[in-house]
């Protein structure tokens, strides 16, 4: 099979027929064999009707309902795994994102050799909530990852090698990271495309601005931590507990020889503990080593977790 094109969605009724009448002309148009892989992530609306409809009159479609809503990263997760075509493509259901795109999206892919092609919206149709937090988290997301050619991280049109998508696992919100997460599984052949985008037709944005700002650098943080330290956290947990305790070796021997010093040339001297830097100092440390290690080790705890990307499907079609 040529091409599987994965969309994940919610609450997108309006569009999905549109959508797919669209993405067959494409697919028809350039002879290419292909699948669609609607991911319904736990939708309140008739999605999963026309999904299910859909499914019934074509082959080339197929379904799957969670039940409940978990989020985008979870929805490429579960398409990605059904996926079986050479070029995986993803894009949104809300039909800001071009079908017409994908004949040159695959070309690069299959003809360029890149493993994964990312789109870049340069004319944007976005309220502006949504447009300052995309390029502050943009060049953010360039300068930790190193991948200096993209310009918007976070397009829901991409297209994959089906190896790529097959050896990276898009967990919690790191949908946002997909080009960071491929290239930490050794896939260096990272491209961009200028795609076309179109103003929403249908309904609002599921995806506002400042939120998903903050979320981003969160999870940024995390993925630059584990992609950097994941296998090797005693690089910096032991780091940081080597300079801490050297501080307070020092911060201790300064103590004491204060202390003697006082005592040898008979200076009345208070007690260490009585000195409330004693205590500031011991508070400082214990409670910022807590918060680190438990912050970190924690989301280490989550990647090692059996159940970590259990989804409770409810239905399937296709």
């Amino acid at each position: 099979m040529d091409i599987s094109v994965v969309i994940p969605l919610y609450n997108e009724e309006e569009s999905l027929k549109e959508l797919y009448n669209w993405i067959e002309k494409v697919m028809d148009a350039n002879h290419f064999s292909f699948e669609v892989i609607f991911v319904n992530d736990g939708s309140t609306d008739h999605s999963w009707e026309i999904i299910d409809s859909l499914a019934h009159q074509s082959q080339h479609v197929k379904g799957i309902c969670f039940r409940r809503n978990y989020g985008k990263s979870p929805a490429l997760y579960c398409g990605f795994a059904e996926a079986q075509g050479d070029v995986v493509i993803t894009m949104d259901a809300d039909l800001q994102d071009s079908p017409d795109e994908i004949p040159e999206l695959y070309r690069m892919i299959s003809n360029d050799g890149y493993d994964l092609v990312s789109g870049y919206k340069q004319k944007r149709f976005d309220p502006i909530s949504k447009t300052i937090p995309t390029k502050l988290f943009n060049a953010t997301a360039r300068k930790i990852s190193g991948i200096k050619n993209l310009h918007d991280f976070n397009c829901g049109l991409k297209a994959y090698r089906k190896e790529v998508v097959k050896n990276i696992e898009v967990y919690g919100e790191m949908h946002r990271y997909i080009p960071y997460l491929a290239k930490s599984a050794g896939f260096n052949k990272i491209g961009e495309k200028v795609v076309h985008h179109q103003a929403r037709k249908y309904g609002s944005s599921k995806f506002m601005g400042w939120n998903r700002f903050v979320n981003g650098y969160l999870d940024l943080l995390t993925l630059w931590f584990l992609s950097t330290f994941g296998k090797k956290p005693m690089h910096v947990f032991g780091f940081l507990g080597t300079i801490m305790f050297l501080i307070g070796l020092l911060a201790v021997i300064s103590i004491g020889a204060d202390k003697l010093w006082c005592l040898a040339n008979g200076i009345p001297q208070r007690l260490i503990t009585n000195s409330p830097w004693f205590y500031i100092a011991l508070t400082t440390m214990l409670i910022g080593t807590q918060l680190f290690l438990a912050g970190f080790i924690g989301d280490l705890i989550s990647r090692s977790s059996q159940n970590r990307n259990d989804y409770q499907i409810s239905k399937k079609v296709g």
